[in-house]
C-alpha cells in the first residue's frame, strides 16, 4: 500500500463518515439526486433477500420504489470500522439501525431493523464514493402484514 501521513488516514476517515452520514440523511429525506451523487455509477449493491443490484442507477431505482412517498424511514449508521486498502481504496464495516413506517389503509405497519452495512469506498477525481454496499440484518421487527412489503 502506497503510505500516506496519519493525518491524511484521519482526513480520509472523516471524509467516510461524512459520506455516510450524508448517505443516511438522503435516503431518510428522499433526496434522490444527493443519494445518487454519493455512489460511483458502477457501484453496486446486494441487500439480504433481494438480487444484487449492478449499478448506481439500478440501486436508486429500487431504493426509490421500496422507500416510495407512503413511507418515513429512519436509518442510524454507528461505530464505524474503516481500513484502507490505500489511500484511495477502503473498506467499512457499519452497525445499524433502520426503522420504517408507512400505512396500509387505516392500519399502521413498520419495520424495525438491526445489522451491519458492509461497503468499499474509492476516492474519484478528489471525492470519496460507495462502490458497493451489502446489508445483512441480525434482527428484525416488523408489524403483521409487513411481508412482501419491505421483506421478500
Amino acid at each position: 500500500m502506497t503510505e500516506f501521513s496519519g493525518i491524511e488516514k484521519l482526513l480520509a476517515l472523516e471524509e467516510i463518515k461524512l459520506l455516510k452520514a450524508r448517505r443516511d440523511r438522503a435516503v431518510d429525506t428522499k433526496d434522490w439526486d444527493l443519494y445518487l451523487s454519493l455512489h460511483a455509477p458502477d457501484h453496486v449493491s446486494h441487500n439480504d433477500g433481494y438480487e444484487r443490484w449492478n449499478n448506481a442507477q439500478e440501486m436508486i431505482s429500487n431504493v426509490k420504489k421500496l422507500l416510495d412517498e407512503t413511507k418515513i424511514s429512519v436509518h442510524h449508521s454507528h461505530t464505524p470500522e474503516i481500513t484502507f486498502e490505500s489511500p484511495v481504496k477502503a473498506k467499512g464495516i457499519w452497525a445499524m439501525e433502520d426503522n420504517i413506517f408507512w400505512k396500509q389503509g387505516d392500519e399502521d405497519h413498520w419495520l424495525h431493523g438491526f445489522g451491519f452495512y458492509h461497503e468499499t469506498y474509492e476516492k474519484r477525481d478528489g471525492k470519496w464514493l460507495f462502490t458497493s454496499r451489502q446489508l445483512k440484518r441480525t434482527h428484525v421487527l416488523t408489524s403483521a402484514g409487513t411481508k412482501g412489503v419491505l421483506q421478500p
